[in-house]
């Protein structure tokens, strides 16, 4: 299926690159810069100015804000996902719209998956990815009605492997419908990667002395003694200070908790998912994902966004379709991106950081990485409602 296959919605046929709506775009666009009652505020900060010479209108300049009056956004991964996220934003602005328009794309009922489940089929990639990608965007929207200044002020964003999708999509940088189709073809090509090859993650916190690494290495050897060729075992996501989660080859975890004492390991539990992502175990994954990309337009983000692979900022729309390949197979060096967004002279104020998306992880890892930057930290809730 391609961007040009055409759906049913509304009824008359439309390409799939019309099912971002107005209201769906909103998101990308115009909700930063939008007051709650979705008007633009007359300031300085919005009025087009054109260049004397040329005649072209000028993008608006943002005003400049002190550090501590700027947000920045955190959009969570897979994992965070669990059955009944979502009740608490669907009287808000675009949501029920965007379900809809996941219906017609993903080909099932996405919110009731999220609402009732069953947890097994949540759980699963094809699905969990999807709703998450959903849920963080529908938080966005709690975040603009509750608080629009928190919007309307946000530099900066970054999400947790699928949800760098969601921060670009807040970004400017992809529309919403276009993205989720991405996320759909990501998603269902990691499934069948995984299937290919048993392997898993696990979650370690270890003690000063851990070697990760050095660990890895002697699981991989482990692994050619029982007569696997080319076996991986590897840090797949950087948390915090001796937080880390490896992924490989099933035997190969198996050996790591097997001598978790031994490797200084204070704990070492299995993650509940299907394969060992971001890893070159995901290798089959990247050219369906590069033919999904080649068709999205990708626009430079309006506002910082950090890419999982490095942790710095994307700078084009090339660089957003290069990294997002090589994500798949590359660590998520989620801590090393912490250091980025916070990084600053002593005595500068932190800016307020929203986790807007199922779950807190991302508020917890912030924690332990950084905690006068988490002393700003307030996690959009996506169950509760304004009046409970």
């Amino acid at each position: 299926m391609s961007f040009g296959t055409l759906f049913r919605l509304g009824g008359r046929q439309i390409c799939l690159s019309e099912l971002s709506s107005h209201r769906v775009r909103l998101l990308s666009n115009g909700v930063r810069r939008c007051s709650k009652n979705g008007n633009e505020p007359p300031s300085a900060s919005n009025v087009t100015s054109h260049d004397p010479e040329t005649g072209v209108p000028e993008k608006p300049q943002r005003p400049k804000r002190e550090p501590g009056q700027v947000s920045v956004l955190l959009f969570p991964g897979q994992g965070s996902q669990f059955v009944g996220m979502g009740r608490g934003l669907l009287k808000y602005g675009a949501v029920q719209d965007m379900f809809s328009v996941a219906q017609k794309i993903l080909g099932y009922d996405l919110l009731s998956l999220c609402l009732n489940g069953p947890e097994e089929d949540l759980m699963k990639t094809v699905h969990c990815q999807p709703a998450v990608f959903v849920t963080s965007l529908a938080a966005v929207e709690r975040l603009n009605h509750e608080n629009p200044a928190a919007i309307e002020s946000c530099v900066a964003a970054a999400g947790f492997s699928v949800g760098e999708f969601a921060a670009l999509v807040f970004s400017g940088a992809m529309d919403f419908a276009e993205a989720l189709y991405v996320v759909k073809v990501r998603a269902e090509a990691m499934q069948a990667a995984s299937e290919q090859t048993p392997s898993g993650m696990l979650s370690v916190i270890g003690k000063p002395q851990a070697k990760y690494n050095h660990a890895c290495l002697l699981a991989r050897q482990h692994c050619q003694s029982l007569g696997i060729q080319d076996p991986v075992c590897m840090v797949a996501n950087y948390l915090f200070p001796d937080g880390r989660v490896i992924a490989g080859h099933q035997e190969a975890l198996d050996f790591l908790q097997k001598n978790s004492r031994e490797l200084h390991f204070m704990r070492a539990r299995r993650l509940p998912v299907s394969g060992a992502f971001h890893t070159p175990l995901m290798e089959p994954a990247v050219q369906p994902l590069r033919a999904a990309l080649k068709s999205l337009d990708v626009r430079r983000p309006e506002i910082a966004v950090h890419s999982n692979v490095d942790g710095k900022r994307y700078m084009h729309d090339k660089h957003v379709r290069r990294l997002l390949l090589k994500q798949l197979v590359s660590p998520v060096k989620w801590e090393q991106t912490l250091h980025e967004l916070y990084e600053r002279s002593d005595g500068t104020a932190f800016p307020q950081t929203y986790e807007v998306g199922p779950g807190r992880q991302l508020g917890s890892t912030l924690q332990k990485c950084n905690m006068k930057a988490h002393r700003s930290y307030t996690h959009v809730d996506v169950t509760v409602t304004e009046d409970e």
